[in-house]
C-alpha cells in the first residue's frame, strides 16, 4: 500500500489559498467603495490544506467569508460551467459549492459562509470563526468538543442555520 506524502500537499494547498487571496487581494480597491465591505477587515486565505486532490480551506475577505476548493493539479479543473452548483460530500455532511474561476488562476468551488461581514468587528474575530468553520466541516465531532470559538455577534449561528451549514454541530454547543 503506498500513502501520498501529505506535508507536501499541505504546502500546495497553502500556497494554491495563497494565491486566490491575492486575486482577491488585488480586487479591495475595487470593492472599498461599495456597501458590503467591511474596512476593519483584510483578505485572508485561512487553514487550506491538501484533502485528496484539491486544495481547501476559507477565503476571507472584507465582503465575504467562502469555504474554497480547488483541484491541486491544474489539469483537473472541474468539467462543469461556471456558475453551476456541485455537491461533495464532507465530513460534516453535504455542501453544495459553486464553481467558478478566476482570473490568473483558474478554477475553484465555493461555499458562502457570511456575506456581507459586517457581524464581524475586526480581522481576528473573522479569522477564528473562518477556522472554527473549517474545523467544523472538517472534523465535526473534534469541533462540537471544543470550547466554542470567538463568534460575530449573533450573526453566525443564524447565517449557517439558513445555509444547512454545520447545523448539527454549532447547534449542539448552544447552552
Amino acid at each position: 500500500m503506498t500513502t501520498e506524502p501529505t506535508e507536501p500537499r499541505d504546502a500546495e494547498a497553502r500556497a494554491a489559498g495563497e494565491a486566490v487571496a491575492a486575486i482577491y487581494r488585488a480586487a479591495v480597491p475595487a470593492m472599498r467603495d461599495l456597501p458590503v465591505f467591511n474596512p476593519a477587515l483584510d483578505v485572508a486565505a485561512i487553514g487550506f490544506r491538501a484533502r485528496r486532490d484539491v486544495a481547501f480551506g476559507v477565503i476571507v475577505t472584507p465582503w465575504f467569508m467562502n469555504l474554497v476548493r480547488m483541484p491541486l493539479d491544474p489539469g483537473a479543473a472541474a468539467t462543469q460551467g461556471q456558475g453551476e452548483a456541485v455537491t461533495h460530500v464532507l465530513p460534516v455532511g453535504a455542501l453544495e459549492f459553486t464553481i467558478g474561476r478566476l482570473d490568473g488562476f483558474g478554477g475553484i468551488e465555493s461555499c458562502s459562509l457570511f456575506s456581507p461581514m459586517f457581524g464581524f468587528a475586526d480581522q481576528a474575530a473573522a479569522e477564528a470563526a473562518a477556522a472554527a468553520a473549517l474545523a467544523a466541516v472538517l472534523e465535526p465531532e473534534q469541533a462540537a468538543d471544543e470550547t466554542p470559538p470567538p463568534q460575530a455577534p449573533g450573526k453566525m449561528a443564524t447565517t449557517l442555520d439558513r445555509r444547512g451549514l454545520l447545523r448539527g454541530a454549532w447547534m449542539e454547543r448552544r447552552p
